[in-house]
């Protein structure tokens, strides 16, 4: 099987990666970073001149030092290389249970030494009950720093390996043993940034069984793990659910769900689970039953009000959708545990394994972000994360479903607008009557979000720049005269098709600012009373879904006049992939699939093939879904990458509805080179492994 290579980071002075992760260690949060290995080597002619060299891997066994010694001793042998030879090496990896870095000191030849080191760096003894928290920590890491296929995550840490934890059955039953036995200590590891508190069913722990489960199909592991977890806590029971519904077991987790909501009736998690089942049957108003009573359960967490607006945009009940997004509680969103390195000032080799060579996925040419127009530059959805991005999908779903205006209009309807308050506030000449309590006093079936709207300034994003101009601008193509000509002739189209700019609603501040002293059954105030105040984070979303739908009618609109006078439509790669994910983000996914097309015609792009991968999934084409995968996978490797739980799911349903033959036939067709293939069957056969519907077809 072949291996990534190992790349090397250069230290100008000895250690200093090392003394930079243990000075790092009282800063982190969560999982911890992905594992450092660090490597002494010294010249062959003068032994007293040595150089430090690290990297970073995720996805070796940590279980014991013997493991980890083994993987310092495959670095030992480098070929070609007659200058040097390594001394010693040293592999850092992070518990994240009791928070010390398990480290391992090889010296070559000679002694293996085993310790850890705190968060004060004194050193202290390895029991074998650290080490079983290590090894479970590795294997949450591996698929928590695992890239998605797009390039992200691969391009955020630099010289980081990543190999597959978990490769065969034998390995899977270690991790389903230390999941069982540390499952009841997982909250202690964080969660994900849309859970507020971490607790038993939310936790890093179970998201990462969970992403394993769905990722290799092995659900009839994941169902006596929790089968027997369950014995012990009712609560799992929303787990096992879910688990039995990937697995298509709906009677057994219907009757699951009917036998624990009778002894953990208002148990948020077991009643987000019924809802979801009860929308994707099409019931909504069960699932909105459910939602409802959820919401009333867990009245400070995200995820409660998020599917209870996502009901109500399935039901269609848009000012409802609105008033319960406007309620949601927002988190700031706290990325994972990054490596905090020294800046490499010295050299970086990052050589490139020869069996992914692959001329049209080679990216000699780096991006200039100087050749992206300044409009493209500056939109800020595609930097969203967390809660901020997961309501602003739900914002462009429900104008996607009724059109920009409407939305415009049911916005108005139920949230006081500024000019609206300006104006009563004159016309009245009552500047010191407050309408905050006024608004909020009306009764409603949906209730106002617990924490004050000053706290929600406290939590809202970073300020929405000001940098898009009411004047419509092109997108910046050649300026030839034929260009000026059709330019001129785009913005007289466009004046006529432009998109309305939102109005702000009113600010808290400014409403707060009165005197709360007033007669509130004052006749002026009385199309107030069904009204509430909009949270500034989502009237900064609105203003953000303006900017994106104002450039995309744009490039829409520019695009076809172009073509109208048979002239090329010229852009950068960068973007063509920007426009592509503003097409697919305001669920448009043809204009999508012929922006990223465009953006591979020029060079290789991973995101945009990712893109490309999912919009094919979609519409159900095997060879196009295939064809992506097979650049992405090699691309990956090139990377030293081996393992993307993401590809190596799309790989497993193709298995799975197509049967293996098919699929090894399709890739095995295509005319790329042996090696390149031989990457992607290496995904095929680890489906084979784990005996995956369709492997043995």
């Amino acid at each position: 099987m072949v291996r990534p290579l190992v790349p090397e980071i250069v230290e100008d002075n000895l250690y200093a990666g090392v003394d930079a992760r243990t000075e790092g260690l009282t800063t982190l949060r969560e999982l911890g970073p992905p594992d450092l290995v660090h490597l002494v080597k010294q010249s062959t002619k003068t032994p007293s001149k040595q150089t430090g060299v690290y990297h970073h891997v995720t996805g070796i066994d940590a279980s014991s030092s013997a493991s980890l010694a083994a993987y310092v001793n495959t670095l030992t042998y480098i070929p070609n290389e007659k200058q040097q030879k390594v001394a010693s090496g040293l592999y850092c990896c992070y518990n994240a249970f009791s928070r010390l870095d398990m480290r391992v000191q090889v010296t070559i030849p000679g002694t293996v030494e085993s310790y850890c080191i705190d968060e004060r760096g004194e050193k202290r003894v390895a029991s074998d009950d650290l080490w079983l928290e290590t090894y479970l920590c590795a294997v949450l890491r591996a698929y928590s720093y695992a890239d998605d296929g797009g390039g992200d995550m691969i391009r955020k840490i630099v010289a980081l390996r990543r190999f597959n934890p978990i490769t065969n059955t034998e390995s899977e039953h270690r991790f389903m043993d230390a999941a069982e036995r540390l499952f009841f200590k997982g909250w202690q590891l964080g969660s994900d940034p849309e859970i507020q508190v971490p607790n038993l069913v939310s936790n890093h722990l179970t998201t990462g069984l969970l992403h394993y489960i769905q990722t290799t199909g092995r659900y009839a592991s994941g169902m006596n793990l929790f089968e027997k977890l369950r014995t012990r806590d009712v609560e799992i029971s929303s787990i096992l659910a879910r688990v039995l519904l990937s697995a298509d077991e709906e009677v057994r987790a219907v009757a699951l769900l009917h036998e624990s909501i009778q002894q953990l009736p208002m148990d948020y998690s077991l009643l987000d689970v019924q809802a979801a089942f009860c929308k994707n049957k099409g019931r909504g108003d069960l699932a909105l039953a459910c939602a409802k009573r959820s919401v009333t359960a867990a009245p400070s967490e995200f995820g409660t009000w998020s599917r209870l607006a996502e009901i109500y945009v399935y039901q269609e009940e848009w000012e409802l959708a609105l008033l319960t997004l406007n309620s949601c509680p927002m988190f700031t969103y706290q990325d994972k545990d990054s490596p905090r390195m020294p800046e490499p000032t010295a050299r970086v080799m990052l050589p490139v394994l020869p069996e992914s060579l692959l001329d049209e996925i080679n990216e000699d040419s780096v991006a200039d972000v100087e050749a992206i127009h300044p409009t493209l530059r500056k939109l800020h959805a595609a930097n969203y994360k967390g809660t901020f991005l997961k309501a602003y999908t739900l914002l462009t779903e429900i104008a996607a479903k009724i059109g920009w205006d409407q939305l415009l209009r049911i916005r108005s309807q139920v949230f006081v607008m500024e000019e609206e308050y300006r104006t009563e506030k004159q016309a009245t000449g009552l500047a010191s009557k407050n309408a905050s309590t006024v608004a909020l006093r009306a009764a409603s079936s949906v209730s106002v979000n617990g924490a004050t709207t000053d706290g929600a300034t406290d939590r809202q994003p970073e300020r929405l720049m000001n940098g898009a101009n009411d004047d419509t601008e092109s997108l910046g193509t050649e300026s030839t005269a034929a260009a000026t000509r059709v330019s001129a002739e785009f913005k007289e189209l466009e004046q006529e098709q432009q998109i309305e700019k939102p109005e702000h609603t009113v600010a808290s501040e400014v409403v707060k600012s009165g005197n709360d002293d007033h007669d509130s059954s004052n006749s002026h105030y009385g199309h107030f009373h069904n009204k509430r105040l909009c949270e500034r984070w989502l009237d900064n979303l609105i203003m953000v879904l303006y900017e994106d739908l104002r450039v995309y009618t744009i490039w829409r609109t520019e695009m076809a006049q172009y073509k109208q006078q048979s002239l090329q439509y010229k852009k950068s790669a960068e973007e063509w992939e920007i426009l592509g994910e503003l097409a697919e983000r305001l669920h448009h996914p043809d204009e999508a699939i012929e922006a990223y097309a465009a953006c591979l015609e020029i060079r290789f792009s991973p995101k945009a093939m990712k893109g490309l991968l999912s919009l094919h999934e979609r519409e159900g084409d095997v060879r196009s879904m295939l064809g992506a995968l097979i650049r992405l996978i090699a691309w990956q490797y090139r990377w030293y990458s081996e393992f993307s739980p993401a590809l190596l799911y799309t790989v497993r349903k193709l298995i799975e509805e197509d049967g293996a033959v098919k699929v090894r036939s399709i890739v095995q067709a295509t005319s790329l080179p042996q090696s390149i293939l031989d990457l992607t069957h290496h995904y095929a056969a680890l489906c084979a492994t784990f005996r995956s519907s369709g492997s043995d077809v």
